[in-house]
C-alpha cells in the first residue's frame, strides 16, 4: 500500500479506505487509487484477510461502522410487538454488537421517506450495508427504494425477495416440515395434515407444502391428506375448516396458527387425546405445543455475518448471483401430542 500511496500522493490510510470502497473517500479519488492499484498488480491477500478475521474473534472489537436495519413491515412498531419479528432484530443486534457494529433503524413505510432521502441519510452517516427485516405478506420490496438496493450491500431476512432478488437468510422451511412430520410419524401418527394459509405458503415459495408432500411419501396414498389453505377465510367462517376436518379426518395437524386448537375443540375433539397439534413456529403464545423452534434470532445473526462478508468483499448493489443462508430448526416436545398405541384407520 505504501507504493500505491506514493504513486497517488495520498496516505496509506486513504489507500486502505479507498480499496474497501469506503464512502469517506470521494469517488474520483477512489477511482484514481483503484486504477493505480490495478496498474501495480495489487491483489487482496486472502491469508491476511483471514488472519484479521481471526484476530477480531479473539480480541475485543471496537467500533467498526454503522449498519442500517430497515423495518419493511407496515407496523412501525413491529420490531417490538410483532409475534416473530423481534427475534430477528435481537439476533441482528447481538451479532452486530459483538463485531463492533452499531445499527440504526428506519421504517420503510414512513410517508416522509423515499429512496433519494434514505440514500442521503445513509451517505451522511457513512452507512454502506443494510438488513431488511419484516417482509411478512409479500416478497417485493417497495419500488421507491430501488436506488438504495443499487448503492448498498443488502441482506434480507425471512424470505427470498423478487424484483430485485437480494441475498437472504431464512429458516429452512422445507426441512423443518419434513423434520416435524418425521417426529409425528415416529410417535405413531399416520394421517398427518398441513394447515397453512395459501398466502404464507406462496410467500415461502411453497416450501411448507413441499416439505409436507415429501414427508407424506412414507405413507400409503390413502393417508396422504390434502392441506387446508383457507386459513384467513376460516377466521371469519370456521365452517370451512370444519368441512375439511370432517372430510380428511387427520390424526395430527401441522400449522402456524393457535386458532386451529379452538377450531378442533369446537368439534368436540380433545388435544392430544383425539388429535395432535404441531406448531411449525414456536411462539410465546404456544409454548405448551410440540413443534419447531425456527431460531429466528440465529437467522438475524446469520444476516449480519453475511452483510459483513459482503462489505469486506466490496459486493455493493443488486447481486448477479444472490447468496442464500438457510438456518436449521429444532424439534421441541410438548403437550399437544402423545404416542399413538393404535395406528389411525383410513
Amino acid at each position: 500500500m505504501s507504493v500505491i500511496a506514493e504513486k497517488t500522493g495520498v496516505s496509506k490510510n486513504t489507500v486502505s479506505l479507498a480499496l474497501r470502497q469506503d464512502p469517506q473517500i470521494p469517488p474520483a479519488t477512489r477511482l484514481r487509487i483503484e486504477q493505480a492499484a490495478r496498474a501495480l498488480g495489487y491483489v487482496k491477500n486472502p491469508v491476511v484477510a483471514h488472519l484479521m478475521t481471526e484476530l477480531r474473534k479473539t480480541h475485543p472489537v471496537g467500533y467498526q461502522r454503522t449498519l442500517a436495519l430497515l423495518n419493511a413491515h407496515p407496523d412501525r412498531d413491529a420490531f417490538t410487538r410483532h409475534p416473530t419479528i423481534p427475534a430477528y432484530v435481537q439476533g441482528c443486534r447481538r451479532r452486530a454488537e459483538s463485531q463492533g457494529y452499531r445499527m440504526d433503524e428506519f421504517w420503510l413505510h414512513d410517508p416522509e421517506l423515499d429512496g433519494p432521502r434514505l440514500n442521503r441519510i445513509l451517505r451522511t452517516r457513512g452507512i454502506r450495508g443494510v438488513i431488511i427485516v419484516g417482509l411478512m405478506d409479500e416478497t417485493r420490496l417497495p419500488r421507491k427504494f430501488q436506488s438504495v438496493w443499487k448503492s448498498h450491500a443488502c441482506v434480507v431476512t425471512g424470505v427470498r425477495t423478487h424484483e430485485p432478488t437480494l441475498s437472504f437468510c431464512c429458516v429452512d422451511h422445507h426441512a423443518l416440515v419434513m423434520q416435524a412430520v418425521e417426529a409425528g410419524l415416529a410417535l405413531g401418527y399416520r394421517r398427518p395434515a398441513l394447515v397453512i394459509d395459501d398466502g404464507i405458503d406462496r410467500l415461502v415459495e411453497r416450501r411448507f407444502s413441499a416439505g409436507m408432500w415429501v414427508g407424506q411419501q412414507a405413507l400409503p396414498p390413502e393417508q396422504r391428506l390434502r392441506p387446508f389453505y383457507q386459513v384467513e377465510q376460516a377466521r371469519k367462517n370456521p365452517a370451512l375448516f370444519h368441512a375439511w376436518l370432517e372430510e380428511t379426518r387427520p390424526d395430527v395437524i401441522f400449522t402456524l396458527y393457535s386458532a386451529v386448537r379452538r377450531w378442533v375443540e369446537a368439534r368436540g375433539l380433545r388435544v392430544p387425546r383425539d388429535i395432535g397439534l404441531i406448531q411449525l413456529e414456536q411462539r410465546a403464545s404456544t409454548r405448551d405445543w410440540a413443534g419447531m423452534d425456527q431460531h429466528n434470532d440465529r437467522t438475524g445473526e446469520a444476516a449480519v455475518d453475511m452483510l459483513i462478508s459482503l462489505l469486506h468483499n466490496d459486493e455493493i448493489g443488486i447481486p448477479p448471483h444472490p447468496r442464500a443462508t438457510l438456518v436449521g430448526a429444532s424439534w421441541v416436545p410438548g403437550r399437544t401430542i402423545r404416542k399413538q398405541t393404535v395406528a389411525a384407520q383410513p
